[in-house]
């Protein structure tokens, strides 16, 4: 566990475990078609984007800052934006990025994504940093800036001065975490019946 940031919490014996098992976190692979190649490309995309987080983050920032309903994400009902808690949850990006890239899927990890996703849903948005931020994100906004973290990174990718099929690789497996990631995101928000 990471005391140095704040409200990064990977590893910590006092999360719950995830209700997503191992073995179907083997089958969410299996259906995202993510192979070992994938994986290796995942960790050269991991390479090049962990260099350049602040840049990366900062691009998706810019996407949030750009649409108001997501801007209300770090702000109170009264539309007063609570900049400590934007700082922090950046800082929580990048590291995602690593832990996303580098890190094995094991059960710590899945732990972890189950409480990100807690963390964007009523169940536990503003807890780890005692923000005065509105109390949840709509599950649609959840899913739909998948397409804006995929979107981002290609620029980086491709000033990377990997090939055109590295990049495409590299390219085509984060996309594949990025949606497995935000997919087990999706968990504490619905009824396991209907996961």
């Amino acid at each position: 566990m990471d005391h140095d940031l704040p409200g990064y919490t990977f590893g910590d014996p006092s999360l719950p475990r995830s209700p997503v098992t191992m073995e179907e976190l083997a089958r969410l692979k299996l259906t995202a078609g993510l192979t070992d190649q994938d994986l290796a490309a995942l960790r050269r995309a991991g390479r090049v984007l962990s260099d350049r987080a602040d840049a990366v983050v900062d691009s998706w920032r810019q996407a949030i800052a750009s649409v108001p309903h997501l801007v209300a994400a770090y702000a109170s009902a009264e539309g007063v934006v609570d900049d400590r808690y934007r700082a922090r949850v950046r800082e929580r990006f990048k590291r995602w990025i690593e832990d996303l890239c580098f890190r094995p899927w094991d059960q710590a990890w899945l732990d972890y994504q189950h409480e990100i996703g807690a963390r964007h849903s009523h169940l536990a948005k503003n807890k780890a940093d005692a923000a005065a931020a509105v109390p949840h994100i709509p599950l649609r906004h959840l899913i739909a800036f998948a397409a804006v973290i995929n979107q981002r990174v290609r620029p980086f990718l491709a000033e990377s001065g990997a090939s055109a099929d590295e990049v495409e690789g590299m390219l085509d497996a984060w996309c594949k975490a990025t949606l497995l990631s935000v997919t087990l995101w999706t968990r504490p928000y619905v009824a396991e019946v209907v996961w």
